[in-house]
């Protein structure tokens, strides 16, 4: 039997299986046969209700598996249960099976069994048979296709295949029997049924957030969340087991090695599509990776995990975004992250592989895990942002969150890796010239400092740091690190008889709040807890970093000397029940503020705009690295900080009734607040229940002198081409008008949606003439094109100068009533991850 991999993929079952020839004489209409049936599938009809799935902008039946639905079949005349038989069967894919559950013919019965397959007579009347049918709790998810089958004594008669009586069967967290169960209805109602979400990032000193539009519920989107299973090939067998759905989920996602739905870029180069930023919401993703049936560009860690919540959201498989601050990528899987410095204190680049980043989102689902012991059921890790190979394909979980937590790493799916990103120290360690490694200093808090997600049933943020790990420094949380270094993680560099003893130097420094655009100062500070006189060299290195903690480039050095006088601690000696506060204070006291601020040495280093401005990337991390080196002891002390500088908003406003069905104007503003006009600018609109994701580029007229030249092909079939990949970057953000030759309008214009096409169509079929225009045969397409070398362009290039502010106005109706969200953001050259959000309560509109 080939492989049945595919849900759209159908062939049609007989109407008619005979079982010889039929007499002359016999009619088979004579028999009972079915001239009608009725799915109860209106939004307001119970079947829908009662399933939840009633938002689903779906005119299809949806119902949910392990749970009841209606269905009353119409009959050519009475049913007699006494002579009749009939039953009703659903099918999957091209080659359905019984024994792979493909092929379901559901049996009447008496009475309904929990969890399995059955149909009840609930009424019987006339010429109508009312069913009470009830999917397996473990039928396969998906599209099937349903039919009516008739028993007479020549063979089976069978319904004709009507796409009208498909019917959507989906993972069930309200039935006990299912493998989702969530036994909380506040849960549920957050983790299936809220479509809108906020993910958390920035830096653990600078939490920030921003609403995601998860859109489950939006027209087309469940069918693209079958697609994508298509497109993994995945067996229809499997579809029913919510660890297999959400491993090919974390898969597919990403495109990096199976065409699945989002392109990843780190690079801050988004000439192809749209920056990562920009992304309101999962629906623009998701509909255009179902029709152009290609990876949608570009996507970051928060846009995986938006789409991925999505996904298992719309299938019914309960889920939430996680974000997780100084979150470790263990490129060696040791279980450390291994900062390797020079001899004078400087980063190595070469030895240093491992990296933290500032923060990294990934997904939980909730689920049953027969395949473990008892106990580590529950929320499970799925990432779907590609960090490392798994089993062959980029994609990490499901992996247990309890059994991270006790350090049982040996449980499928990708438990060590999870576990480094939470849970492992963070070793400095000095390469020296003659290739011995010595331990400077182990860092055993910094990672996975604080583990967050979306609160229930408001915006807030709800710290779930305690689901991943014990507490730091209880004795519980290093037997978890011993726990899962004994279930065979290596460790490359013994850390234990190999640290340095403490400094007696003190090092740590603050970077003041920095507002994008403006100066702000970093400010480190020395404190000597000795009686000894020390001289310290210091360097600071100001870097621009990707989110993910690795450096794109450095944009402030700065070395520096600090000479620290000597300190005595013979009067605190006995002082053992002093906290550090309070041994400050003493200090002061029996020394004098003067002496004490000689014991504390502050340096301040100036960090002007125009040193980060040109270089910036997509969410304007700096990060800064401090090591300094002890004259005397030759103790090399190091300090790592990241800041997130801070960014204007989009600001949203309404005006009109906020209810069902009334008109209401939307207008969206942004300010630039730089000193820097911004190009290539876009503004993105979403409103679940509001209005469909919109997008606008902001334009004003420039004009290019005859001293720019550009060369195009125009071909009257195939549309516009251009001669060089420079061409296409400056003709892809503008309208171009030919003067003189052309005043009714652009000759041609750039879809919104993508750039992936090189040839574009033009407006009017007539060549231009009079520019030094010169024939050319296509071979390819067997056509005459003109060559014209246009050098005076009138463009509308995308821009907002320095202070100004752009405004855009769009009409909304509301579908949806209850809490709702409006979302925007801005995304342009040189600055990005700009958002403004709106909450809007939307009322019913009143019954006449």
């Amino acid at each position: 039997m080939p492989p049945n991999n595919s849900n759209a993929a159908e062939d049609e079952l007989p109407t008619e299986e005979l079982l010889g020839l039929v007499p002359r004489g016999v009619n088979l209409e004579d028999y009972l046969t079915v001239t009608d049936v009725h799915l109860f599938k209106e939004k307001w009809d119970s079947n829908k209700i009662d399933h939840h799935t009633d938002k689903y902008d779906n005119n299809k039946l949806i119902v949910r598996r392990g749970q009841s639905f209606y269905v009353q079949i119409d009959f050519n005349r009475p049913y007699d249960p006494r002579k009749d038989l009939f039953r009703v069967e659903y099918v999957i894919g091209r080659y359905p099976q019984e024994n792979k559950g493909t092929y379901i013919a559901v049996p009447i019965v008496s009475r309904l069994q929990s969890g399995k397959w059955g149909a009840e007579v609930i009424m019987n009347e006339d010429r109508s048979v009312r069913l009470s049918i009830q999917p397996s709790a473990e039928c396969i998810v998906g599209k099937f296709r349903m039919y009516v089958a008739v028993w007479t004594p020549y063979g089976v008669l069978r319904t004709r295949r009507n796409p009208e009586t498909d019917t959507y069967i989906l993972f069930n967290p309200w039935c006990e029997e299912d493998a989702v169960y969530l036994d909380d209805e506040k849960e549920r109602e957050e983790y299936v049924l809220n479509d809108i979400g906020v993910i958390f990032y920035g830096d653990f000193n600078d939490i920030k957030n921003r609403s995601w539009s998860y859109g489950q519920f939006e027209d087309g989107i469940l069918d693209a969340c079958l697609y994508v299973m298509d497109k993994a090939q995945m067996d229809l067998s499997g579809r029913g087991n919510p660890i297999k759905v959400s491993r090919v989920g974390s898969a597919m996602i990403n495109a990096k090695d199976d065409q699945g739905v989002i392109v990843g870029s780190w690079d801050n180069v988004y000439a192809y599509g749209v920056p990562p930023s920009a992304w309101t919401g999962s629906v623009d993703i998701l509909l255009e990776y179902r029709s152009s049936e290609n990876p949608v560009q570009y996507g970051q860690c928060w846009v995986f995990a938006g789409v991925f919540n999505t996904f298992l959201r719309c299938l019914g498989i309960p889920a939430r975004v996680i974000t997780n601050y100084f979150s470790a990528h263990d490129n060696d899987a040791n279980l450390q992250l291994d900062i390797f410095l020079e001899e004078d204190g400087n980063v190595s680049s070469k030895l240093t592989k491992d990296s933290v980043w500032n923060y990294h989102c990934w997904n939980e689902a909730w689920m049953t895990r027969p395949d473990l012991p008892v106990g580590f059921g529950g929320w499970q890790a799925v990432d779907s942002t590609p960090q490392e190979n798994s089993d062959g394909m980029y994609r990490c979980g499901p992996a247990s969150v309890q059994a991270i937590k006790h350090g049982h790493v040996c449980f499928q799916f990708d438990a060590p890796f999870v576990f480094a990103e939470v849970n492992s120290d963070l070793i400095y360690i000095t390469a020296k010239k003659d290739g011995t490694h010595v331990v400077q200093s182990v860092d055993t808090t910094h990672i996975g400092k604080l583990i967050v997600t979306k609160q229930i049933g408001g915006d807030g943020i709800q710290d779930i740091t305690d689901t991943y790990k014990f507490q730091e420094g209880q004795e519980e949380e290093r037997l978890a690190l011993e726990t899962a270094l004994m279930y065979g993680a290596r460790k490359d560099i013994k850390t234990e008889g190999v640290v340095r003893s403490r400094s007696n130097v003190d090092m740590d420094f603050q970077v003041e709040t920095a507002v994008l655009g403006k100066d702000f100062k970093v400010t480190i500070t020395f404190q000597n807890n000795s009686p000894n006189h020390y001289n310290i060299t210091a360097y600071l290195s100001g870097n621009i970093t990707f989110y993910t903690g690795v450096s794109k480039t450095e944009f402030k050095n700065e070395t520096f000397d600090v000479a620290l006088e000597p300190f005595s601690y013979a009067i605190l000696c006995g002082q053992s029940s002093y906290s550090a506060a309070n041994i400050t204070d003493l200090r002061k006291q029996v020394f004098g503020a003067e002496v004490f601020q000689q014991t504390v040495k502050q340096k301040e280093v100036l960090v002007r705009a125009g040193e980060y401005m040109g270089q910036l990337l997509e969410q304007a991390f700096l990060h800064f690295f401090v090591t300094a080196r002890i004259n005397e002891s030759k103790d090399i002390l190091a300090k790592q900080k990241s800041t997130v500088l801070l960014i204007p908003k989009v600001i949203i406003k309404v005006r009109g009734a906020a209810m069902v069905g009334s008109d209401m104007v939307v207008t969206v503003e942004f300010t630039n607040p730089l000193k820097e006009t911004l190009q290539n600018v876009w503004i993105y609109l979403d409103g679940p229940g509001l209005l469909k994701p919109k997008r606008k580029m902001f334009r004003n007229p420039t004009l290019i002198k005859a001293s720019t030249t550009v060369e195009v092909w125009v071909s009257v079939s195939t549309g516009l081409s251009v001669k060089t990949r420079q061409h296409l970057e400056l003709l892809r953000t503008v309208d171009v008008r030919l003067k003189g030759i052309m005043s009714t309008g652009p000759l041609f214009k750039f879809p919104s949606m993508s750039w992936r096409h090189f040839h574009y169509p033009i407006l009017t079929p007539v060549l231009p003439t009079g520019l030094g225009t010169t024939k050319h045969e296509d071979t390819q397409n067997q056509v005459v094109a003109g060559r014209v070398m246009v050098q005076m362009l009138e463009l509308e290039t995308s821009e907002i100068h320095s202070n100004s502010t752009v405004q855009w106005e769009e009409v909304c109706r509301p579908w949806v009533s209850g809490p709702r969200k409006l979302i925007a953001s801005m995304t342009s050259d040189s600055l990005r991850h700009v958002y403004g959000e709106l909450d809007l309560e939307i009322q019913r509109r009143p019954s006449a």
